[in-house]
């Protein structure tokens, strides 16, 4: 069912305009009577049953309001190392469809990429656009933030807030089953970028209390390795949470 995010479910009425209204009068072709999921972006889902389209203005009856369950269980935070060309986009819309919870891009002493500060921030326009249709495609509750662009230093700082900081490095020997055994509420994940970390940025974290974690064997791509570290956790958490 198509599935849209809306300021505000509090009324009885929302009225939708703009790229949205839009979509569901004329690519949806959506009759008065249909009914679609709405979500205020903040983990609320309701039924909207379509009562007027005039153009491209959708109004909407407000029905069946319910929590999102579209959620991890752990809010999961991806300090991702600037990579080339346009892999963050790819990288942030997978994210989100895998339950992040935001999105820092981080500048490494090893990225390629060093935009300046006005082309970082429209780059960072066009992700926070990637994640909120992304996570409309998914069902998610939320809209994941894309946040500004960290140092190394700064990031580790931010990370060093979390209940469990981890910080994938290729030369790493410890696992990341161990660290998630205690099924901390929050989670703070930094990947590389191509040529992932250097040995004193590792050895950096350590010493400010960041985990260092492998990811096994084989050595993925930039692109690759934040997915699969998330799945990791998607798998961990939800089939725990299953069983118990």
């Amino acid at each position: 069912m198509p599935r849209f995010f809306v300021p505000d479910l509090s009324g009885e009425t929302i009225t939708i305009t703009g790229e949205d209204g839009r979509h569901i009068a004329k690519s949806l072709r959506c009759r008065v009577g249909e009914t679609v999921v709405l979500c205020d972006g903040r983990g609320q889902d309701a039924q909207g049953v379509i009562t007027a389209i005039a153009g491209e203005t959708v109004t909407a009856a407000v029905r069946d309001r319910a929590p999102s369950r579209g959620e991890l269980p752990c809010r999961v935070t991806l300090y991702q190392a600037l990579p080339k060309g346009d892999k963050l986009e790819l990288i942030v819309q997978k994210a989100v469809e895998l339950g992040v919870f935001a999105v820092v891009p981080v500048l490494t002493s090893r990225c390629v990429s060093r935009p300046d500060p006005k082309g970082m921030e429209k780059k960072r326009e066009r992700l926070q656009k990637i994640a909120r249709e992304a996570a409309g495609q998914s069902g998610r509750g939320l809209v994941p933030e894309i946040r500004p662009l960290l140092s190394f230093g700064d990031a580790l700082g931010e990370m060093g807030e979390s209940p469990c900081p981890i910080l994938f490095y290729e030369e790493a020997q410890g696992p990341l089953g161990p660290l998630l055994e205690p099924r901390p509420g929050e989670l703070a994940l930094m990947v590389g970028s191509e040529g992932g970390f250097s040995p004193q940025e590792a050895e950096e974290a350590r010493e400010r209390g960041i985990r260092l974690c492998t990811m096994g064997p084989r050595i993925l791509r930039c692109e690759t390795a934040p997915l699969y570290a998330l799945s990791a956790v998607g798998f961990f958490y939800e089939n725990l949470m299953e069983s118990v």
